[in-house]
């Protein structure tokens, strides 16, 4: 029988209206309940493309038994973090100081007027990796709000009064996760002499022979290595161009990039951007298309061009509402398996291309009986083409046409596979930052095609999605709700 839920938009929360578990969405009802029950709050926030979010669910809240305990025990808060990055950001907060990392799905438990007490991300059907089960914590906290209550009210309180002194991440475009840095960086000043140390310390984090900042997991941090362009640009130093574009490549040829379908999976687990989480997030995909646009105006490399070009091309092709708006992101997982959509193995490869091409192919994108991930293989570039090109003895043009016809052949073969999960809502911000990347692109690339996107998505986003002269945060099948953030009204703006 469906919950709450059910009479939402928001896809993630329509994912878990089938569960057992009491679920309410966030708001006044909720939050009557729990204070008049005085009743400790449940709160789990995640989003629909989530592979640990999937598999929390399948473990814990698909579970007769353990939705008992959560109903009996709690009021229970579902939340989508794209739809309300403002809940997101507080009780990620939260998380992060209290354990000291966060990340989705994250598991909050609240007092009956909403003040943290204790959290954490996910937790596994029974303990292991000194984990404890979710039960096990479900009786601990509930016994501890029961029993100890003074003691909650007082931790309670003096990490609000932290909180208040921190703070608050960005929402949307730079996901705060226990595997994204966001280091803060003491600056003195408001002048030229900022940027100089925000540099500087970039400088020091850079992974020089693999790109990006920091140890894995990486992330591709866009608006980070467009501060660093600008900052090129007005001191001209060299050193730190040759630190994005080294980064740039190398997500560009590694297994964060899907080679076939064009587009960028959401981060990379290891050093060395080959094996991704494989997500497709829309903010990610609009802010990388600029910095890589602005990356080839500087260099003209046309590797950075077909980047800009297939990355586009990929939104238009795949999330592209008919209405003009853009979708949110495709889900990591397909038949239940993380990336299976994505992976190959070497005989798949040569059915559809043949020995001869499929072999080639196979070498370039490092297809290998043992694979790369779980006994199959990321599509990714050891080298570049030219390298490939000089050891066969062949022209560069000649390696590209054939690697162009084979990965054709090969979309054609994966489109017979079954599709990830599509979230289906339109984002205002996200939409804002696609927008600008393909107007700037078509302007500086001469696509009109573009251009008439960025036009036709704009006006859906002033139109569906204005009400009043207010903007806001989301639509999906005509049902615009959620007043707009900051970061819409930034987005639309700029």
């Amino acid at each position: 029988m469906p919950n709450r839920l059910a009479k939402e938009s928001s896809p993630y929360l329509l994912q878990h209206s089938q569960n057992p578990v009491d679920w309410y969405p966030w708001g006044e009802e909720a939050l009557t309940r729990a204070r008049e029950e005085d009743k400790p709050i449940l709160l789990s926030i995640g989003y629909s493309a989530c592979h640990w979010c999937h598999v929390m669910e399948r473990e814990s809240f698909e579970d007769e038994v353990t939705a008992a305990v959560m109903n009996g025990s709690f009021v229970n808060i579902k939340v989508d973090r794209e739809e309300r990055p403002d809940i997101d950001s507080i009780y990620m907060r939260a998380v992060q100081a209290s354990v000291g990392r966060g990340g989705w799905p994250l598991t909050a438990f609240l007092t009956p007027d909403g003040r943290f007490f204790y959290g954490g991300t996910y937790f596994p059907p029974e303990p292991r990796h000194g984990m404890p089960s979710f039960r096990q914590v479900l009786a601990a906290t509930h016994n501890a709000y029961m029993t100890r209550r003074e003691e909650i009210e007082e931790g309670s309180n003096q990490l609000l009064a932290v909180l208040k002194g921190i703070p608050g991440p960005e929402t949307g475009t730079a996901p705060s996760t226990d595997a994204s840095p966001s280091p803060e960086v003491a600056l003195a000043s408001t002048g030229p002499e900022t940027l100089d140390q925000a540099a500087r310390y970039l400088a020091s984090q850079f992974d020089r022979p693999h790109g990006g900042f920091g140890p894995a997991p990486k992330f591709p941090q866009p608006v980070t290595l467009e501060f660093l362009l600008r900052y090129f640009h007005r001191t001209g130093k060299e050193e730190i161009l040759q630190m994005v574009l080294t980064t740039l490549r190398a997500m560009a040829r590694g297994g964060m990039r899907d080679h076939l379908g064009g587009g960028f999976h959401r981060y990379s687990v290891d050093d060395e951007w080959l094996v991704p989480h494989f997500e497709k997030m829309l903010y990610d995909n609009g802010l990388l298309a600029r910095v890589y646009l602005n990356a080839y105006q500087i260099t003209r490399d046309p590797e950075f061009k077909d980047v800009v070009t297939s990355t586009l091309d990929y939104l238009l092709d795949d999330l592209r509402d008919p209405e003009g708006g853009f979708y949110s992101a495709r889900d990591a997982d397909s038949e239940g398996e993380e990336g299976l959509f994505y992976v190959w193995q070497p005989q798949e490869i040569s059915a559809v291309l043949g020995e001869e091409e499929g072999e080639l192919f196979s070498r370039v994108y490092d297809v290998t009986p043992t694979g790369n991930f779980e006994g199959q293989s990321i599509l990714h570039l050891a080298r570049g083409l030219e390298a490939f090109a000089h050891a066969d003895g062949v022209p560069v043009q000649e390696l590209q046409s054939r690697l162009e016809r084979s990965r054709s052949l090969l979309v054609e073969a994966r489109e017979k596979r079954e599709h990830p999960f599509r979230d289906e809502k339109v984002l205002m911000g996200w939409n804002s930052f696609t927008v600008r990347a393909l107007a700037e692109a078509g302007r500086a690339l001469d696509r009109k095609d573009y251009v008439e996107a960025a036009r036709k998505t704009g006006a859906f986003l002033l139109d569906a999605m204005r009400e009043d002269g207010k903007l806001h945060r989301s639509w999906k099948d005509g049902d615009s709700r959620i007043p707009a953030f900051l970061e819409d009204y930034a987005g639309l703006g700029n």
